[in-house]
């Protein structure tokens, strides 16, 4: 029986070097071009169309193994056959970085030093609306429908975040990321092993090359294999698994067009950009599955107002205690930061801004009256709002 619970005091350096050091084999997916720096690649301009049902299925069926069982990841040479939509879209990309430049907006990085990069929150949303025609010939493209239905199947939920590291900009720290690599330790530990596991299957990241990105661009870095290790989500976080990655990660040289698709557990991180005059850019593409939602639309807002006299007041006179009050808040209030809008609600403290919850406890520690919260809760929904 595997351990039900993950910390990462328990994490085996020695078992995560065994299970990373592990070969991709290219007889394990016939459908690939080649294996580079233990990727899987595949060419964009060979890949079965939507008609071809048994040989594109069987084509999913190894991109999806490549995630999961395999390295981790997968890379598309020429994933956009027109370098002139890739363009359309970067100069929609660099008129809105130049118009965070002239307001004074700083967009942070999660995993980067704030200004070392340039950040395009909700890119999607905002490609859409100043070009849509851009936006169609952009997000009709195959090869990103081929890798999100490979791993979630369909009704799948694009977002879409522009990183441009600038000449100078330095790597990101080896991290997996979102669900569970946005979460501090003890948010971590607090899941139950299967759920380390499941939150894998949940997304899927990727990113489309906007430019030419030599190894000296600084092209993101991957340490393969490391997605199958329990707790990788825990382990990046000590400097003795830093060290490792710092020392096996690789990197993939891309051109303009290429694309590449990781499971989200996969240690990587953007790369340092030791040139002098080119700004990389990336449209790294977050793919959620359809099921992370709930079955009801329910208006949390208003019952955390209509709850909270009673929670402050069984706090005030102890009569309520202190997990009692946490199984309501947990019951009526959103306890999950995201989705948000990170350009209003960039997180301040740690890798993601306060919850719902987070205000509802917040309030009752404080004392506040009802108005106070009635306030920030409703500053809270408009922060989140894209308009």
């Amino acid at each position: 029986m595997s351990a039900p619970w993950l910390t990462e005091a328990d994490a085996d350096l020695a078992e995560f070097v065994r299970i990373v050091s592990t070969p991709t084999n290219l007889t394990d997916y016939p459908h690939a071009a080649g294996v580079e720096q233990g990727i899987v690649v595949f060419d964009g301009a060979s890949l079965p169309g939507t008609e071809l049902v048994d040989e594109r299925r069987a084509v999913m069926a190894e991109i999806s193994h490549a995630l999961m069982e395999g390295p981790g990841v997968v890379a598309f040479r020429g994933a956009f056959r027109d370098g002139g939509v890739i363009d359309r879209a970067s100069a929609v990309f660099h008129e809105i970085i130049a118009e965070q430049h002239a307001s004074g907006t700083a967009s942070g990085d999660h995993f980067a030093k704030p200004g070392a990069n340039d950040r395009i929150w909700n890119a999607l949303e905002k490609l859409a609306l100043r070009d849509p025609q851009g936006f169609a010939d952009y997000y009709s493209n195959d090869v990103i429908a081929l890798a999100s239905r490979s791993w979630l199947g369909p009704n799948y939920q694009v977002t879409s975040q522009v990183n441009v590291v600038n000449p100078g900009g330095q790597a990101q720290v080896p991290h997996s990321d979102y669900h569970l690599g946005f979460m501090g330790r003890e948010q971590n530990e607090a899941y139950p092993a299967h759920v380390h596991r499941l939150s894998q299957a949940l997304t899927i990241q990727g990113a489309v090359a906007h430019c030419d990105m030599p190894l000296e661009t600084g092209p993101t870095f991957y340490l393969p294999h490391s997605q199958k290790f329990p707790s990788v989500y825990l382990a990046w976080r000590r400097q003795d698994f830093a060290s490792y990655v710092e020392e096996h990660k690789v990197q993939l040289a891309l051109a303009k067009g290429d694309a590449v698709f990781f499971n989200p557990a996969l240690l990587h991180g953007a790369g340092t950009n030791v040139t002098s005059d080119v700004r990389r850019m990336a449209n790294l593409l977050q793919v959620s599955s359809a099921f992370g939602r709930a079955i009801e639309t329910v208006d949390r807002m208003s019952m955390a107002n209509a709850l909270f006299p009673i929670l402050a007041e069984g706090h005030r006179t102890r009569s309520i205690a202190q997990d009692t009050l946490d199984n309501i808040i947990a019951a009526s209030a959103e306890g999950y930061a995201f989705p948000t809008n990170l350009d209003r609600d960039q997180p301040l403290e740690g890798l993601a801004p306060p919850s719902q919850a987070d205000l509802v406890r917040t309030a009752i520690r404080e004392d506040w009256d009802a108005q106070a919260l009635d306030q920030a809760l409703a500053a809270h929904a408009k922060r989140r709002m894209t308009a």
